[in-house]
């Protein structure tokens, strides 16, 4: 996986901004596909927009490439106001999720055809587009594939004669729909690799359109999660997934848990949580300076950090730690993902990394004991 690190919040300096979002809304009808949407991209940047249906993204991608136009709001690329520019003058590309390759054209005069369309005193002779075509070839790693047409390609290839085609015309801004939805998951994470590659080599600005958080993490420098047309949180995968801002984002990124509280207590470093879904009290070292007593919060934790060892004892007085009966557990290879239920009923999952034999000793009817430190656990007011 290709993991891109960075730092959370900042917003970049104005020279360093390719695509700048401002306060952006668009309808359909009575439904409000995008609510004041505001971000900036930053030059050469691998940026995701992350969300499931109806969250917004599609909607922005087609603002961004000149589909469809703000109803309120302004899109700025390179400074320059783009909200009324039709797609064929402005400095983007766009690869479409089905591909949209020509069946009855060859990969060579598929990558060429954004190339020979083009009209003015900078149309590139035939020259200028062959060696552009090869070079584009070379960088997806498909030279020698020029005379194949698309029906005797993997969908591997395929895909990646789409992204040359979208490359070949050195954009400043790609767009990305779904680039990896129809590929299997081993070719997925190896086109990953190959998409920071080329976006490295490049040094255009990626926007990557996707449902998949996983997709999301691992491509992107930052990543923007849509919920019902707004910006629910901006910011480098790591922070999102390790700092969510809502039990929504906490739950979209990646696995969590979720206990129902009410804060029992503060002290200077953590802040007590009474929880019957947990049956335990919750000890936080993250929770928001806002806290009273007797507020209610949802106390958010992630699979991996908790412990589990085998355990007959039938009840706990300590914090952060309950009780529970396996109720499920999947082998996973590198890991195994254990189930267990509460003594109220409320299911919690904990990942075991590299179990091993040991995996063997939890099975389905086995109590065991769960626990964690205040470190490793959140708390939310939403």
């Amino acid at each position: 996986m290709a993991e891109r690190e960075g730092q959370a919040s900042a917003a970049p300096p104005a020279d360093d901004v390719l695509v700048s979002i401002q306060n952006v809304r668009k309808t359909f009808g009575d439904t409000v596909a995008l609510d004041d949407v505001s971000l900036d991209v930053r030059k050469k940047e691998m940026f995701a927009l992350l969300g499931a249906s109806g969250s917004g993204k599609t909607t922005l991608l087609r603002l961004l490439a000149g589909f469809d136009r703000p109803d309120a709001g302004r899109i700025l690329i390179d400074g320059k106001d783009m909200t009324a520019v039709p797609p064929y003058e402005r400095p983007v590309n766009l690869m479409f999720q089905s591909y949209a390759l020509f069946p009855h054209m060859t990969v060579g005069a598929n990558v060429a055809f954004g190339l020979r369309q083009e009209r003015g005193p900078g149309k590139p002779d035939a020259a200028e587009i062959e060696r552009r075509t090869k070079e584009t070839l070379e960088l997806v790693r498909l030279d020698g594939f020029e005379r194949r047409r698309p029906h005797q390609l993997s969908g591997g290839q395929q895909q990646r004669v789409a992204l040359a085609r979208a490359l070949v015309k050195r954009p400043r801004l790609l767009l990305l729909d779904e680039p990896l939805a129809a590929l299997d998951r081993k070719l997925r994470e190896h086109t990953q690799n190959e998409l920071v590659r080329i976006q490295d080599a490049t040094g255009i600005t990626f926007i990557i359109v996707t449902h998949d958080q996983e997709e999301a993490m691992s491509l992107s420098d930052r990543l923007a999660v849509l919920n019902r047309g707004r910006i629910a949180q901006l910011g480098p995968p790591r922070h999102i997934y390790e700092f969510p801002a809502t039990a929504f984002v906490a739950d979209f990124i990646g696995s969590v848990n979720v206990f129902d509280a009410e804060v029992a207590s503060i002290e200077s470093n953590t802040v007590k949580f009474d929880s019957p879904e947990a049956g335990c009290v919750l000890s936080v070292a993250d929770a928001p300076r806002t806290l009273h007593k007797g507020a209610k919060v949802h106390v958010i934790l992630r699979p991996e950090r908790i412990k589990i060892e085998l355990d007959e004892t039938e009840r706990t007085s300590e914090t952060n730690q309950v009780l529970g009966v396996v109720r499920n557990m999947a082998f996973l290879g590198n890991q195994a993902r254990v189930v267990a239920e509460l003594p109220g009923g409320k299911l919690v999952t904990a990942v075991r990394l590299n179990p091993g034999e040991e995996a063997d000793t939890c099975q389905i009817g086995t109590k065991v004991r769960m626990s964690w430190s205040p470190q490793d656990c959140r708390g939310l007011v939403e």
